[in-house]
Parts: structure tokens; C-alpha cells; sequence
């Protein structure tokens, strides 16, 4: 018989309960395309937009300091500042083809970097905990800040007859002022983060139970990282100062030296190379710090 009435199909005979519990049938979800390459440049540009209008407007700075430099040095231009002996970008790029190929001004940026490493890594060494110390504990503050405060305000350069005769080699000199430079901004700012420290969070601890040394390294420490790391910034740039300062007096080597030595032998191409070499490092260097800064502190907004 073809009557439609006999005719069973599978769902028919299953129970309502195993319909139920079957449920609907799944829904056929359409293949996700990745976005385009227009797209995504897109996205990028918009996260980075403020980056990007920072960087090109640095560099048109920079080739605008070049084109004054040109035209002041090409003209030698006498307006109360003389640029009669000044050389131009010309000269000091001519300079620096010539120097990049030299092992004795490879040597010179070597021990000048090594010095800085040297001298700042013992500054941040001691200068961190002690101003930590001195920010936990009133009697160490008392002891140790009016002498920090009496040696302070010399400047470095006043500093080198003493570290000739306190030390027995002029390296050992040199480092010790490039120390002195960097340690004072380090303490200091170390200090103001301290002081900056909300007392109602140390109280929070104690409420919970912790001890000192958890207070020191969940509270305090973290509170004043981006004190430390302004103080850190801060003695670097510090540091070549009182480097190069210590280099041009009792130096053999360095960069320092190297410039000193061209203003002696009248090569002016040579002296603003060593400039600029200069320039570039302490640039380096403070880059170096606040990009362990961002990677320390991934909470603090980058500008």
C-alpha cells in the first residue's frame, strides 16, 4: 500500500523524550575571514598614532637643527656668536667616515662605555637600598643625610685632585667620579619616593599580618619605582657629565680625551664629532633605562 498514512519515518517512532533531549539541530556557523592587510595598517596606525606624530616631528626638528647648522657654518656667519672655525655637517660626517674605520676612536667609546657601566651600575647598587633604608628608618635619615647634603652641591670637576690622590690609577679615579655623579641623583629621588609612600597602604599591611621585609617589598619598593627610575635617568645623564668632565683633566682614553686631544690639535671637525658622540651615548643610555622602566612598570601609561 503507498498510502502516505502507513508510510513511518525515523522520527516518527523515536520517543518525545529523546527528541527533547536531542534538542535542536546545530546551527552551521560561516567560515571567519581574516582581516585584510589595509585593515590591520589600519589598527596599527590608530594605537600608534600618537607615537608616530612624536617620531616625525623629532626628526623634522633634527633636519631643521642640521639646516641652521649648515647654513650659520657655510656662511660663517659673525651675529655675537662667531662660526668663523665652526665646521659644517659636511666636515664632521667626513670626520666621522674617517674615525668609524679607526681602532684608537673605537677604543675611546669602549672605555667610556665601560667606565659608565662601571660607575653607574656601583651608584644604583648603593644608592637604591640606601635611600630606601633612609626613607624606612629615621635614625639612618639623621645619620646619613647631612653628609650626603654637605657632599652633594661639589661638582665633579672639583672632585678630581682628590680622587687622583685617593686612588692609585687614574681609572680607578675616573670611575669614582662617574660614581660620585650618579649616586647623589639616585639617593635623592630615591628619598622623595619614599617620602611619597601612602601611609594608609603600610597600615593595610601591618593590618594583614606582614612584616617588614614584605612591607619593604610589596609596599614601599613598587610605590617608589618610578621615583627610582626618574633618579636613574637623572645620574646617567649626570654621569657623562662628570665622565667626560674627569676624561678632558686626568684621562688617557675615553672620549672625553679624544675631544680634548682635537681642541688641542685644532681639529674642529674632530671636536664636534666628539660631541655628538657624546650626545648620542648619554642619548642611548637614558633610552636603555626607560625601556626597563616601561618593562618594570607595565602599569604606567608611555608617552
Amino acid at each position: 500500500m503507498s498510502s502516505p498514512a502507513l508510510v513511518r519515518h525515523p522520527e516518527d517512532s523515536m520517543p518525545a523524550t529523546a527528541i527533547a533531549k536531542a534538542g535542536p539541530a546545530p546551527a552551521v556557523t560561516p567560515p571567519v575571514t581574516p582581516p585584510s592587510f589595509g585593515t590591520l595598517a589600519l589598527r596599527w596606525y590608530r594605537l600608534n598614532q600618537g607615537r608616530l606624530r612624536a617620531t616625525a616631528i623629532g626628526i623634522m626638528s633634527l633636519l631643521a637643527f642640521l639646516l641652521v647648522w649648515h647654513l650659520l657654518t657655510t656662511y660663517r656667519v659673525v651675529f655675537f656668536v662667531r662660526f668663523i672655525n665652526v665646521p659644517t655637517p659636511l666636515e664632521v660626517y667626513a670626520s666621522f667616515a674617517k674615525a668609524i674605520h679607526d681602532p684608537k676612536f673605537l677604543m675611546h667609546i669602549a672605555l667610556s662605555c665601560r667606565r659608565i657601566f662601571i660607575g653607574f651600575s656601583l651608584a644604583a647598587l648603593v644608592g637604591v637600598p640606601l635611600g630606601l633604608i633612609m626613607g624606612r628608618f629615621k635614625l639612618v635619615h639623621e645619620i646619613i643625610f647631612p653628609v650626603a647634603e654637605v657632599l652633594r652641591p661639589i661638582p665633579a670637576i672639583a672632585w678630581v685632585p682628590m680622587a687622583i690622590m685617593l686612588w692609585p690609577t687614574n681609572e680607578q679615579s675616573i670611575v669614582f667620579i662617574t660614581f660620585l655623579g650618579s649616586f647623589f641623583p639616585i639617593l635623592v629621588n630615591t628619598l622623595h619616593g619614599m617620602s611619597l609612600v601612602d601611609p594608609v597602604l603600610v597600615r593595610a599591611a601591618q593590618c594583614l599580618g606582614a612584616r617588614e621585609r614584605s612591607i619593604f617589598r610589596e609596599v614601599y619598593f613598587p610605590a617608589s619605582l618610578p621615583h627610582i627610575f626618574t633618579g636613574l635617568t637623572v645620574g646617567m645623564g649626570v654621569a657623562w657629565v662628570s665622565l667626560i668632565a674627569a676624561e678632558m683633566i686626568s684621562g688617557q682614553y675615553g672620549i672625553g680625551y679624544f675631544t680634548w686631544e682635537a681642541y688641542s690639535l685644532v681639529q674642529y671637525a674632530d671636536i664636534a664629532l666628539g660631541m655628538i658622540a657624546i650626545g648620542v651615548l648619554g642619548l642611548g643610555s637614558s633610552l636603555l633605562i626607560r625601556g626597563a622602566g616601561h618593562l618594570v612598570m607595565p602599569w604606567r601609561s608611555t608617552r
